[in-house]
Order: C-alpha cells, then sequence, then structure tokens
C-alpha cells in the first residue's frame, strides 16, 4: 500500500482553481487562492514516504493546463449546483470535499523561508512567517509540529527526567471557536499552554514539578501581520526550577478563510530564559507570506496595552 502524500497544499477536488491544506490524513477547512498558475489537474503522485510538516516548492503548470483546468472547474461548477455543502469560511470554496479524497497534485509551500533565507521561519499553513533574531534558532530534532523557534541547546529538566529548553515559540490554527474574538481565543488558550509547557509534557511527565501558581502579567490588543489581535501573558511558579513565562496571542489569519492563529510563547524565568521584551520583538517581525515591507495592515496600528 503506497504511502499517503505528505501535508502541504494540494489542488482542491471539488474546485481545481482554489489549493486546499491536505494535513497527511484528511482534508482541513484551509483554503487559499494560488499566487500563481494552477498545477495541472493530473500530475506525477507526490513523492513516497513521509516528508516535513509542510511540503517542497514543485514546479508551476504551464499555460495550456491552466486553460484546461478552468474548462474542467466551469464543468464541476455547473454540475454542482444546488445540493453540494457549502465550506464554512472559504469565500473561494465551491463546494466541499469528503475527507477520504488524497490530494493530487502538490503545490507551492515549504517549512523553509524564501531564497533560503536564514532569518526567516515560514508557516506556510496559517500564512506567516517568524523573524529568527540572535540567540534563537530553526527547530531541530523536535517531534512537535507546532514548534517555530527555540533558544539553541538543552538542559536537564529540574524535575522528571528529560531535555528542556530555555525558550520556544509554537504556531498553530485555532481548532475551537473559530467565529470567537482573538481576546476570547487569548483568554481561553492561555491555561493550556501554561499546563502544556510547564505542567505536564505529552507523555505525562513533570518536567518542572508541575504549577503551583500563576499570575496575570498583562493583556491587551497588539498588531500581528497587519491583523488587530490580542495576547495573554502569565508569569507560573513551579515546584522545581526557576518556573517561567507563557503567553497566548490569536489573531485571524491573512491567508484562505482567515482562520485564527495561536502562537504561544514559553520562556524560562531566571537569568538563563530569554528577556521578556522578546515576547513582543517577535510579535513585531510576524509578517504574512510574501511580505517583506512590514508596513502594516489591518490593526497596524494597534500597539500593545501595557
Amino acid at each position: 500500500m503506497s504511502s499517503p502524500p505528505p501535508p502541504g497544499w494540494y489542488r482542491d477536488p471539488s474546485y481545481p482553481l482554489t489549493e486546499r491544506w491536505w494535513d497527511g490524513a484528511a482534508w482541513t477547512d484551509h483554503r487559499r487562492q494560488p499566487e500563481m498558475p494552477v498545477p495541472p489537474l493530473v500530475s506525477p503522485r507526490p513523492p513516497d514516504g513521509g516528508g516535513p510538516r509542510r511540503a517542497k516548492v514543485v514546479a508551476l503548470a504551464t499555460a495550456g493546463a491552466v486553460l484546461a483546468a478552468a474548462i474542467v472547474t466551469g464543468a464541476l461548477v455547473l454540475g454542482h449546483g444546488g445540493g453540494a455543502a457549502q465550506a464554512k469560511s472559504s469565500p473561494t470554496a465551491v463546494t466541499s470535499v469528503s475527507h477520504d479524497k488524497r490530494p493530487t497534485t502538490p503545490s507551492d509551500s515549504g517549512s523553509a523561508s524564501p531564497s533560503g533565507d536564514p532569518h526567516v521561519v515560514v508557516d506556510d499553513l496559517n500564512g506567516i512567517t517568524f523573524p529568527v533574531f540572535d540567540g534563537w534558532a530553526r527547530p531541530e530534532n523536535i517531534a512537535e509540529d507546532d514548534v517555530v523557534l527555540t533558544t539553541p541547546g538543552t538542559y536537564d529538566c529540574p524535575g522528571d527526567p528529560g531535555l528542556c529548553r530555555h525558550g520556544r515559540v509554537l504556531s498553530r490554527t485555532a481548532t475551537v471557536g473559530a467565529g470567537s474574538s482573538p481576546e476570547t481565543l487569548a483568554k481561553g488558550d492561555i491555561a493550556d499552554a501554561a499546563n502544556a509547557e510547564f505542567d505536564r509534557d505529552t507523555i505525562g511527565g513533570r518536567p518542572f514539578g508541575g504549577i503551583t501558581s500563576h499570575r496575570l502579567v498583562k493583556a491587551g490588543q497588539v498588531a500581528v501581520a497587519g491583523r488587530a489581535g490580542y495576547f495573554v501573558r502569565w508569569r507560573v511558579t513551579t515546584a522545581k526550577g526557576p518556573g517561567g513565562y507563557v503567553q497566548s496571542l490569536a489573531f485571524p489569519s491573512s491567508v484562505g478563510s482567515q482562520a485564527p492563529v495561536i502562537v504561544r510563547f514559553a520562556f524560562d524565568a531566571g537569568p538563563d530564559g530569554p528577556p521578556l521584551a522578546e515576547m513582543d520583538r517577535i510579535t513585531k517581525g510576524i509578517r504574512p507570506v510574501g511580505d517583506t515591507s512590514g508596513g502594516g495592515g489591518v490593526g497596524s496600528s494597534i500597539g500593545p496595552t501595557r
């Protein structure tokens, strides 16, 4: 039995001029308009075997293939007039498709930054990029797909045996409350973020001996990638070690269906942890994919509430 295609942007089987995110096992609700001419409807299958969370860039289609795809699209639209379920939040999607259909044509996506820029990490699914400042590195040898930045090196956790890092940044799509405001999403995520980073790990261990208390440091509106967002920051005290700081940042994506994005920050407290100002600095450096100007946009005039 052949392996399923790796996660990435693929032609939407229900609407060939739109791309849709395949998570490696099923179709998601993320859709986008391709920036380049759409690849042909039928093309060589993706390579066998696993791959990174975001697939590599592939060749573009020819002009003739685009015309053929447009003809197929017209037939699909006319053939689904009336009974097909509409996608919930994508204005470009015509119909939804059952999740047992696998993609056949990979499109442009990548975990590496455009032009191989070592100072940028791309989250192509959520349509944003992160700056790699001094003292930070791309994630390596980390099982979690959502991690986008870490501090270099590891140390022995003060609690249960294991290796810890002094700082991590994670980016994920909000899976609940899609219609909620950034404020509601950030406030609803902060406790889960604190528990995931400082209470129990994914295998049930307690690398810091568990959280004993927490307090609110600050919260408020902030502009992120040209969008109006909201953040909540806690100081957590742990049974072992210096404790730390955790922040949940929520804002709408600028691509596809503009699904909400959650960015989590987790910094160790004490002299070995990153300065707290790095949370604001990284937040300010988040950009929409393809935007190098940093000129702002919707919400660009909103500053963090002190």
